[in-house]
């Protein structure tokens, strides 16, 4: 079969990945020279600890995706590196304690740990905490290049062709029942099927096909380091981050709620740390997360000195040099229970987008369930 795939995201490049794995044709439109969305302005985390029951199953398959992926492509830089989730409070602890206990801990890999245990599984961490929750299914690629190295190893089987600086203007229908997409170079590209993956960019094309997609957009800000100059064996999360992912709720979370608030930097722009050490030895800190367009333009210097304080205390000692910062806008679905939008919107076209802060994590399983969907 012929597929267009318009979209350079991680969910336009895992769709193609499934696609020609099975055999197919890929086109591949991007309408910048190279995707500058929230696939690259990421931590690449592969993110297991926080998800829901109900998104567990899903998460656990994309990580053995993502796995099997590194191993066929080595430049995208997997690591099973696990997480340590640093908790500085008996409240905090309390929430950890809970999510241990539940039935799918296991599948998790959590586990408990006291001060000394975490600095034995990361000796980079020689800061204040009181325990430490350890996730072992975490895990991390290199989000800047990950993309690149996937494009490249679908170039080598021959059925894969990637057209980037090309922006897909109409999709219409031929008398013979095949369909035609025209880009904005004048070429005419016929295909059998066609999916549409615009990221946060929920104007134009997306809206012209989908209409008003059941879809908000969410603006973060993040910075990266300079190489930290040891290793960081883990990505690290602060105790926030329990109050921002779902796979933690239960009593105990709405009891730290009631009796901690957050600092208030870290409400005001309902922050967590997430803290990534990158391939070069920097850091790639964050996030905020903002809801009401429209957005600005900057950005806004008290999240980063309230991340850069957390980290500090975290690690024991002071940052590198900050060297970048950057903001990015990615989609999310307005249904909490949706992973992603997935949506006929004719015969043979389909738009698939609003994946949330999980782009990264489950881009491999969206494109693998995509295909069964299909049957492809």
């Amino acid at each position: 079969m012929r597929i267009l795939i318009i979209g350079g995201g991680i969910l336009g490049t895992a769709h193609a990945d499934a696609a020609v794995r099975r055999g197919h044709d890929v086109v591949h439109l991007e309408r910048e020279p190279e995707a500058r969305g929230a696939t690259v302005r990421n931590f690449g985390l592969v993110w297991v600890s926080g998800r829901t029951e109900g998104e567990l199953a899903a998460t656990l398959r994309s990580r053995e995706l993502w796995a099997d992926l590194g191993a066929r492509v080595p430049g995208i830089g997997f690591r099973a590196n696990g997480s340590i989730t640093l908790l500085r409070s008996d409240a905090e602890v309390a929430v950890a304690r809970e999510a241990a206990g539940r039935a799918d801990a296991r599948d998790r890999g959590f586990t408990l740990l006291e001060p000394e245990a975490v600095r034995r599984l990361n000796p980079a961490l020689r800061g204040k905490f009181v325990a430490g929750l350890h996730c072992s299914t975490d895990a991390a690629v290199e989000s800047r290049v990950a993309l690149p190295a996937i494009r490249w190893h679908l170039a080598t089987s021959g059925r894969y062709r990637f057209r980037p600086g090309t922006e897909a203007r109409t999709v219409t229908r031929t008398a013979h029942g095949t369909v035609q997409v025209r880009d904005d170079h004048g070429a005419v590209h016929e295909t059998d099927l066609v999916l549409v993956c615009p990221g946060a960019t929920l104007s134009g094309l997306a809206r012209e096909l989908g209409g008003d997609l059941p879809l908000r957009r969410v603006r973060l800000q993040m910075m990266q380091t300079a190489p930290l100059g040891e290793k960081l064996t883990t990505s690290v999360a602060d105790g926030d981050s329990l109050r921002y992912y779902p796979g933690f709720a239960g009593a105990a979370l709405e009891e730290l709620k009631a009796c901690e608030p957050q600092a208030l930097t870290a409400e005001q722009h309902r922050m967590q740390l997430l803290c990534v050490q990158r391939l070069d030895g920097g850091l790639t800190l964050g996030d905020t997360h903002e809801y009401d367009e429209p957005f600005a333009f900057d950005v806004d210097e008290a999240p980063y000195e309230h991340l850069v304080t957390v980290a500090e205390e975290l690690l024991g000692h002071r940052l590198p040099p900050v060297v970048r910062r950057w903001a990015g806008v990615y989609s999310q679905c307005l249904d909490p229970t949706e992973l992603v939008h997935r949506a006929r919107v004719d015969d043979d076209i389909w738009i698939i987008a609003g994946p949330g802060g999980r782009g990264m994590t489950l881009g491999p399983y969206l494109g693998e369930r995509t295909a069964d969907l299909l049957e492809l």
